[in-house]
This record gives C-alpha cells, structure tokens and sequence, in this order.
C-alpha cells in the first residue's frame, strides 16, 4: 500500500486528523499535539499499525520534536507520528502500555535527550553513567571536558 492508499483510508477512519495528516517523501506523517498522542497512537494500533518500530527525539532549539515510527504489518505501510514538547517541559505519556517494544528505546530517549515518558515502569538511564548530568544530544549541552572543533572544520 503507499501512503497515498493509507491517507484515504485513515482520514475515513478518523476525520479529526486531517489537518495533521500529510506525506512527506513517500511516507505518512502525522503531527498532533503532546497531549493526545498516546491517544492517536492508539487508534493506529487498532487501526493495524502492530509494529513499533522506534521512537526517537531531535533538538529543534525552541522546542523538542518526539517522532515515533509504526509499521502495519498487513497493510503493508509505515507511518511517522510527530509531536512537539517544551525544552524546559519535556515529557510525554509512555507507549509502553501500548506496545513492549518501546521500554528501551523511551529509556535511550530520556538518557540521551532528557524526555520523560510519563508512565513508563523503570525510565532510568540506559547509555550514559547514572551519574552523568545532562542530556548529550540536546543543543545546548556543553561538555567542559571536550576541546572545541574548529570553524574551518
């Protein structure tokens, strides 16, 4: 199925996504709000999406942007589910109810980008010392340990 196919048929499905509903480079992409995502993914577990297949986390500067990848097993599709959170706020509902799969990769998330997923049963540090202050992939992290690049590089 392509994502055009998916689009007709979820937007059927559920006509409140619409607006955040698009395709971007082949793939089905929605993008909702932080507090209704674990809803939305929920529905797309019904709906077929029975694959985790990860959930990952970029720094945009203002705001942190959560992006979670399903995969319809059936139909054959993948879709990208975005949402966004405060940098000085960032948490979202752990999937970890929804789906088994996301248990390390909501922890490797927190550990690396300092994102709570909010019900998750043991979010605690996977990559990085228990010790370790900070979130190394965010952008404004500074590690006084490492010599700066140079501009020309």
């Amino acid at each position: 199925m392509k994502a055009e196919d998916l689009s007709e048929r979820l937007l059927k499905e559920f006509p409140d996504l619409a607006s955040s509903f698009s395709i971007d480079k082949g793939e089905a992409v929605v993008t909702v709000s932080s507090d209704v995502v674990h809803d939305t993914i929920e529905r797309l577990k019904g709906f077929g999406f029975n694959q985790f297949e990860m959930v990952t986390a970029v720094d945009r500067g203002e705001n942190l942007e959560v992006v979670y990848i399903l995969h319809s097993l059936g139909m054959k599709v993948v879709i990208w589910v975005r949402t966004f959170v405060p940098r000085d706020a960032a948490w979202v509902a752990s999937m970890v109810d929804l789906y088994t799969a996301a248990d390390w990769l909501e922890r490797e998330v927190y550990d690396l980008f300092g994102i709570e997923f909010r019900g998750h049963p043991d979010l605690r540090r996977i990559m990085m010392p228990f010790d370790f202050e900070g979130s190394p992939l965010r952008k404004d992290y500074v590690d006084e340990n490492i010599i700066p690049r140079p501009d020309y590089i």
